[in-house]
C-alpha cells in the first residue's frame, strides 16, 4: 500500500470471485490498520454488498461487471477505509428497500444485506451510478489502541 493507495477488483458476476475478494479485503484491512473486530465487520459487508451486486444489480449475469476498491484515507497512515463496489444493473431507490425490522419481514429469508452493512460500518451511501448501475460507498474509521 505504500506505493498506491488504491486496490481495484474488477470481474464478471460469478460467486466463484467471492472467496477472492475475501482475501483481499482482509488483507487490505489488516494493511489500513483495521483489529479483529473492525476486520470482521467489514467483511461481512464486502461480502453483503458483492453479493447485492451479482444477485440483484447484475442479476447473475456474467458478462456484467462488478466493481470493488478499496482506499486507506490518508494512504500512509489510514483514518479510515473507503470501499466502493459498483454494478451495472438497473439500479434502484434505496428508499423502498422493505425494513428487514417490520413484522411481515421478519421471516424472510433475505432482505437483510444492507440492513447489516449499515450496521457494520461507521458511514453507506447508496447511488446510482452515472453510466448505469448502482454503487454503495462504505467507510471504516480506523480504531487505534490508545497509548496508556
Amino acid at each position: 500500500m505504500t506505493h498506491s493507495h488504491l486496490v481495484r477488483l474488477e470481474f464478471g458476476s460469478a460467486f466463484d470471485m467471492l472467496d477472492f475478494v475475501q482475501v483481499v479485503s482482509d488483507y487490505v484491512c489488516r494493511l489500513a490498520g483495521l483489529d479483529d473486530d473492525q476486520l470482521h465487520w467489514v467483511s461481512v459487508a464486502v461480502r453483503e454488498s458483492v453479493i447485492n451486486a451479482i444477485k440483484h444489480g447484475n442479476e447473475h449475469d456474467e458478462s456484467k461487471r462488478v466493481i470493488v476498491e478499496f482506499s486507506p484515507v490518508p494512504s500512509h497512515a489510514p483514518e479510515e477505509l473507503v470501499i466502493r463496489v459498483a454494478d451495472q444493473g438497473p439500479g434502484f431507490d434505496p428508499d423502498e428497500v422493505a425494513d428487514p425490522l417490520a413484522p411481515e419481514n421478519m421471516l424472510k429469508s433475505s432482505g437483510r444485506g444492507i440492513f447489516l452493512i449499515r450496521n457494520f460500518m461507521d458511514e453507506v451511501l447508496l447511488q446510482r451510478v452515472p453510466d448505469g448501475g448502482m454503487e454503495i460507498r462504505m467507510v471504516k474509521k480506523v480504531i487505534r489502541p490508545s497509548a496508556e
